[in-house]
């Protein structure tokens, strides 16, 4: 594997002895990491997701991320990483939704998103979410999948409609957004972390930043 090296505007998190990249544009893992206490940079893959297909989630995510991070290494400039301190990790991610043993990615189109959304009122779907971590220094990689299940009360068709409309659902895995407001008051159970429905599972990108170390 190729070493690099992040941008020069990265600064070292100030409570840790080492740089982080995310490798996301999501709104919603950026908060997670944000959350966590950790500085960081972000850059994004541009792959093709469509070309990389798994039948088993836990398989798909896992190389969709896996992709991500091959996609982004090469855009960093390329530098022996000998000559610095701190190591630096890249955060790579992935999910998906499952409902009724069908893997649901983003939507296609406003239809396919009221679909997914109307199937999951006064029903249960799961999330399955990859993390995977690469120390850039000593090559060394790790990751793991989370899934969480959640179960709906029924959700009234003009909340549907308002989701829809609104637009952000189109640029989710399966148009699930828990934390959305006007969402979260049909969630009837999250049997998991919900942090891993958001995208980024707490517990596992720690463990997983420890391993990597």
């Amino acid at each position: 594997m190729k070493k690099a090296r992040l941008p020069k505007d990265m600064e070292p998190n100030p409570n840790s002895n080492f740089k982080v990249i995310l490798g996301s544009s999501s709104v919603a893992r950026k908060k997670i990491l944000a959350d966590m206490g950790y500085q960081f940079t972000t850059m994004s893959a541009d792959i093709d997701e469509k070309a990389i297909r798994k039948e088993k989630p836990e398989e798909l995510v896992m190389a969709l991320a896996e992709a991500k991070a091959e996609a982004i290494i090469p855009k960093l400039q390329i530098e022996e990483y000998n000559m610095d301190a701190e190591p630096a990790l890249l955060i790579t991610c992935d999910q998906v939704v499952v409902y009724e043993g069908n893997i649901r990615e983003k939507p296609s189109s406003k239809d396919e998103a009221r679909h997914y959304i109307k199937g999951y009122s006064g029903g249960c779907a799961a999330t399955v979410s990859s993390v995977v971590i690469t120390n850039l220094k000593s090559g060394i990689r790790k990751g793991e999948w989370d899934k969480v299940e959640i179960r709906f009360q029924d959700i009234p068709d003009q909340v549907i409609d308002s989701l829809i409309e609104e637009g952000n659902v189109l640029n989710v895995a399966g148009a699930l957004i828990i934390e959305h407001p006007l969402i979260l008051p049909y969630v009837k159970e999250v049997v998991g972390a919900t942090d891993s429905v958001m995208g980024l599972p707490k517990a596992l990108t720690e463990r997983l930043i420890k391993e990597v170390l």
